[in-house]
């Protein structure tokens, strides 16, 4: 796939740390823990070749994402953006239908964090909310039905 992948500074950096510590220090050890166990033995009962390998398997796959992620990433700073409008990498203050006020900022599919209101761009919330405006209502289409949020505050920080 050639689409960009939309993504903030930090979530870059996080990204390539992440592969940094797969590939220079997990992998390495990784593999010398499985060639230890290679070499005891019968490799069909043997524990720690089979969970090695399996592992091996695992944070190869991981890297090959993880280097796709990052080749294909465009990065967006959120604070040199100036719009009245919710675009990529906007945070958000709304009031939903109980009177509620939640804040949340719109950001790539590999930063997301509920619990620090880090919502993908591609999510029903965002979706429903990019392109509005102070004092535009979001019609927020749910599994169990459709909610209504208005749009209180949009800060690009």
């Amino acid at each position: 796939m050639n689409t960009p992948n939309y993504i903030t500074a930090p979530g870059l950096e996080a990204l390539r740390e992440e592969y940094r510590q797969l590939f220079h220090d997990e992998r390495p050890k990784l593999v010398e823990t499985v060639a230890w166990a290679a070499g005891n033995g019968d490799r069909s009962e043997n524990g720690d070749y089979i969970y090695g390998k399996k592992r091996l398997r695992e944070i190869d796959r991981r890297l090959r994402f993880l280097s796709d992620r990052i080749e294909r990433a465009q990065v967006i700073d959120p604070k040199t953006i100036v719009s009245d409008r919710i675009v990529f990498g906007a945070t958000v203050t709304v009031k939903n239908e109980e009177d509620e006020t939640r804040t949340y900022q719109i950001v790539g599919e590999d930063e997301i964090n509920a619990q620090q209101g880090r919502i993908s761009w591609k999510s029903p919330l965002a979706k429903a909310l990019l392109n509005k405006k102070v004092g535009d209502e979001a019609l927020i289409k749910k599994p169990k039905g459709e909610s209504y949020a208005t749009v209180i505050k949009i800060e690009f920080r």
